[in-house]
């Protein structure tokens, strides 16, 4: 499957890296950028990572016509809405980063145009990955965990100024929030995949002292699940130098932590059960927000492409990705109004 990757932000060399080890036939093909050079010059150094060529478009026409078998987006969520319609026109299955777009309400548009015209669209929500999460998820589906009681969320991350001072960067107009949409949004949608939906929530939401940008670099709130389940969340990028996110459960026959890519469980009848990993480590939480591996994402990408040749759902299928938006909305409501505020669906 030929790749075209629109889009040359922070996290396109992860794209580059995960597509040169993906398995199973997705290959990078080409790349779409804004600039004629610099899009010219990521193409060659990619060209050279994945070890063939890599064509360089600046006019998504053209790239289209080059004949694509699947898309990955990653521009800012204020540049999608236009390639999100073209790309679903074409036919072209599109596996998108998050967020799906700045508001609820526009993130609902372009998954719109996909189901419209059935064409597949899956989420980077690469957490979902990661061997540790992915053993809690059968521990919680199969019910030998019993019944989630609580869950305690945070998220402890850490970026300076300058990343901040980057143009458009934590504002409402290119990234649609802060803390919450952009860094938070990935350990949200994994308490998520879990526990399941969220039906109501009350929250707090500040621009503290220590950066200088539009939106949240705070984020707390009380969830309450549909489940019946109850939550806390805490997110920051103020928490120098930045730690790992975590994920506490409490079950009724357990107590579960999972800490990045470590899990332990804490059986209430039994030894306590450690799964760590072998070479499990950074997850981006500190002054270098690329610090992680491209194999969760080479992960997200090989598991698209069996989607797509499978027809079946992805790992992170749109209904769950407006979800999370949906969650986040309701979080940004409650800020504003300090009401406890209904979870739209």
């Amino acid at each position: 499957m030929q790749v075209l990757l629109i889009g040359m932000g922070m996290v396109a060399q992860t794209h580059v890296l995960a597509l040169r080890d993906a398995q199973g036939g997705p290959q990078l093909g080409a790349v779409l950028g804004r600039d004629a050079d610099r899009t010219a010059a990521f193409a060659a150094a990619a060209s050279d990572t994945v070890g063939q060529q890599v064509v360089a478009f600046t006019d998504l026409d053209a790239a289209l016509a080059h004949g694509p078998d699947m898309a990955i987006l990653i521009t800012p969520p204020n540049a999608r809405m236009a390639e999100a319609a073209a790309l679903s026109e074409a036919g072209v299955p599109t596996l998108m980063e998050k967020p799906i777009e700045r508001t609820l309400d526009t993130a609902r548009m372009v998954v719109d145009v996909y189901a419209r015209r059935n064409v597949p669209l899956g989420f980077c929500f690469q957490h979902r990955t990661r061997d540790a999460s992915a053993a809690l998820r059968a521990r919680l589906r199969n019910g030998s965990l019993g019944e989630v009681v609580h869950l305690d969320i945070r998220v402890p991350w850490w970026r300076d100024q300058a990343y901040y001072d980057v143009p458009g960067r934590g504002s409402y107009d290119r990234d649609g929030g802060g803390v919450m949409i952009n860094q938070a949004i990935h350990t949200l949608d994994l308490a998520l995949w879990l526990a399941g939906p969220v039906a109501r929530l009350s929250a707090q939401m500040r621009t503290s002292t220590l950066h200088r940008l539009e939106a949240e670099d705070i984020a707390a709130a009380m969830l309450e699940f549909q489940s019946g389940a109850t939550g806390v969340l805490s997110a920051t990028t103020c928490a120098y130098p930045g730690g790992t996110e975590s994920i506490a459960i409490t079950t009724t026959r357990a107590q579960v932590l999972l800490q990045g890519d470590r899990l332990r469980i804490d059986w209430h009848d039994r030894p306590a059960e450690v799964i760590a990993p072998e070479g499990a480590g950074a997850t981006g939480g500190g002054a270098d927000p690329m610090a992680f591996t491209h194999a969760w994402h080479q992960a997200v990408i090989e598991d698209f492409a069996g989607a797509v040749r499978a027809g079946r759902a992805p790992l992170a299928p749109p209904d769950e990705a407006l979800h999370v938006h949906a969650v986040i909305h309701a979080m940004q409501e409650a800020a504003r109004s300090g009401a406890r505020t209904e979870v739209p669906t």
